[in-house]
């Protein structure tokens, strides 16, 4: 017996699979084990440790080092994965649309830039913005997030575009459209629709390449963990790391239930629903299926 894709396993195969599936959980929770056993010999669940969140010293009340984090670090982080977010995808429609273009003296000079900025580090890119150009440190980051996925969206959206049915362009050029219309009408919807998880997915990547502005300087979320850290003193690195991966932790998990929720909105929208075969009517016809007004 198989399915489409791959033959069912037997009971050997699940025997084995299920044993080397609990060897795989056990070695996983030994690690684990082993992690916690090193940071408590350092006393890292010790409480007191942990009020630096509740009841911090050096003057410090909760409220300053969750504003320094929420409001200032996250909201950093926010500002600038958003407008770089906007920019990039807008840059991405269009070196999609320019690369597909019939005319070769556009096709491959765009093909050539895209290539070059998906090659390129993103740090790499927000040094070029900052020192190069002159940006200041903000648009730096925005510069390189923004070059960088801009390339990354063109690619994921031509893709999407290739893999439509090529009955989608050649009814849109049966009933008269141009070939610009039909792209942005037919092909490039239907695109972004299909390749949703992936977009959203390069979103969450782009989120977490904020990060890599703390090297140019820049006060985003992970900058804040290191002030705060330096601040309060070494001993409450691993305290601060936790919280902080937690926080990225949260923020890619919304928005990767976001790609979900979209993609099930999306496909529901394009189904547009189904009728039951003892509800559907053919127009001119009476509900026994006979034509109307024929006399039988």
């Amino acid at each position: 017996m198989s399915s489409i894709l791959y033959d069912v396993a037997g009971p050997r195969t699940r025997r084995r699979t299920a044993i080397w599936s609990i060897v795989g959980a056990l070695f996983v929770l030994g690690l684990l084990y082993l992690a916690y056993r090193q940071l408590d010999s350092r006393d890292q669940w010790d409480p007191e440790r942990w009020q630096v969140f509740t009841d911090p010293p050096m003057g410090q009340t909760a409220e300053d080092v969750w504003r320094s984090l929420l409001v200032t670090g996250l909201g950093a982080t926010a500002r600038a994965a958003g407008i770089a977010a906007v920019i990039a995808l807008t840059a991405g429609v269009l070196l999609a649309v320019l690369r597909m273009s019939a005319s070769r003296w556009v096709s491959w000079p765009t093909t050539t830039v895209i290539e070059f900025f998906r090659g390129l580090p993103v740090v790499l890119l927000m040094f070029f913005g900052v020192i190069a150009i002159g940006l200041p440190i903000f648009w730096g980051v925005v510069f390189g997030l923004a070059v960088y996925n801009s390339a990354i969206f063109a690619e994921i959206l031509r893709a999407g575009i290739v893999s439509l049915p090529k009955g989608q362009s050649e009814a849109s050029y049966a009933i008269g459209l141009s070939r610009w219309q039909t792209l942005f009408t037919v092909l490039l919807p239907q695109a972004v629709r299909r390749m949703l998880p992936s977009l959203i997915s390069q979103l969450v990547v782009l989120l977490k390449d904020t990060s890599l502005g703390f090297i140019i300087g820049y006060a985003e979320l992970l900058r804040r963990l290191q002030t705060n850290t330096q601040f309060f003193g070494q001993r409450y690195w691993f305290q601060f790391f936790v919280v902080g991966a937690a926080i990225y932790i949260a923020v890619n998990f919304t928005l990767s239930r976001l790609a979900v929720y979209l993609e099930k909105r999306g496909t529901k929208k394009a189904a547009g629903g189904v009728a039951r075969a003892d509800q559907a009517q053919i127009p001119g016809t009476t509900a026994t299926g006979m034509a109307g007004g024929a006399d039988v």
